[in-house]
């Protein structure tokens, strides 16, 4: 299948988690205007699917294995000839909070959907591409895994571990020359993800000014950003390069993080981004 020339009689399928709204449905619309069959999934889908009826909706929560296990099957039960061509993971959501204070708990439930949910759909999928002899896999990251972002440690750690996992799977999926996997890197994207953020409680907070001055600065950037659409056309670059990069960054500060990090020494970018959000 050459996902570089879609075709509206033999088009190749793609699967997106997270798909019911922001970065995801910007995507699925995307790749469904350029005559792709695509697969959204999500834990509410709904409303959704009846505003795009031309895109295929299954019920997923990637936290859950026999969730993950029912979404593959169905899928293939549905494509041409049973094949998946690409999967791009989406799902995620971001905590807001001091390390110190934020629980375990809640910190394993970021990882698990942020994390883990990725991971347990690429091993779903990897089994599929191996025997079609062809797939993709793009992950959505972060800059914020790079710049790692005061008070919001929890989500830059699950998206700088969504990093590390997209490198190790280039070299371990070598021997297979038409696997591909990179990563996709947003900057601030104004989404509903954004009114999804658990913010924390500060008024008892040993931090709670600092949080609430760092929370400020992030509730008034965000809705100045650009919307996902930005993204989706940064992932269907991705997805349709014949020599796919390992990482993509996409939208604001997608110069100035990893020049930054390049160039400057530790204490200044940690400096500069102390004084960006106030801190």
């Amino acid at each position: 299948m050459n996902m570089t020339k879609a075709s509206a009689i033999n088009p190749p399928s793609v699967l997106i988690t997270g798909a019911s709204s922001g970065i995801g449905l910007a995507t699925a619309r995307y790749l469904v205007d350029r005559n792709w069959q695509v697969f959204g999934a999500s834990r509410h889908i709904e409303e959704a699917s009846q505003e795009n009826p031309d895109i295929f909706w299954i019920p997923l929560d990637v936290r859950n294995d026999e969730s993950v296990r029912s979404c593959i099957n169905e899928i293939l039960r549905s494509t041409n000839g049973g094949k998946l061509d690409a999967l791009i993971n989406v799902a995620g959501y971001s905590i807001w909070g001091s390390v110190e204070e934020v629980s375990i708990e809640n910190i394993h439930r970021q990882m698990d959907t942020n994390v883990y949910g990725a991971l347990r759909m690429i091993q779903a999928v990897l089994p599929h591409f191996r025997k079609n002899g062809l797939g993709r896999i793009i992950n959505v990251g972060s800059l914020g895994g790079r710049a790692i972002i005061p008070f919001q440690s929890h989500y830059s750690a699950s998206k700088a571990a969504l990093d590390a996992f997209t490198q190790a799977l280039r070299m371990e999926l070598q021997p297979w020359k038409n696997i591909h996997i990179s990563l996709v890197e947003p900057g601030d994207i104004n989404t509903p993800f954004n009114e999804n953020i658990a913010w924390v409680d500060t008024d008892n907070s040993p931090y709670g000014d600092r949080i609430k001055s760092a929370e400020q600065v992030v509730r008034e950037s965000l809705p100045k950003a650009p919307g996902p659409v930005v993204i989706a056309k940064t992932i269907f670059k991705a997805l349709t390069a014949k020599s796919p990069r390992v990482r993509y960054a996409a939208g604001p500060d997608s110069l100035a993080v990893p020049w930054g990090k390049r160039l400057l020494p530790d204490w200044l970018a940690l400096k500069l981004i102390r004084d960006h959000f106030k801190v």
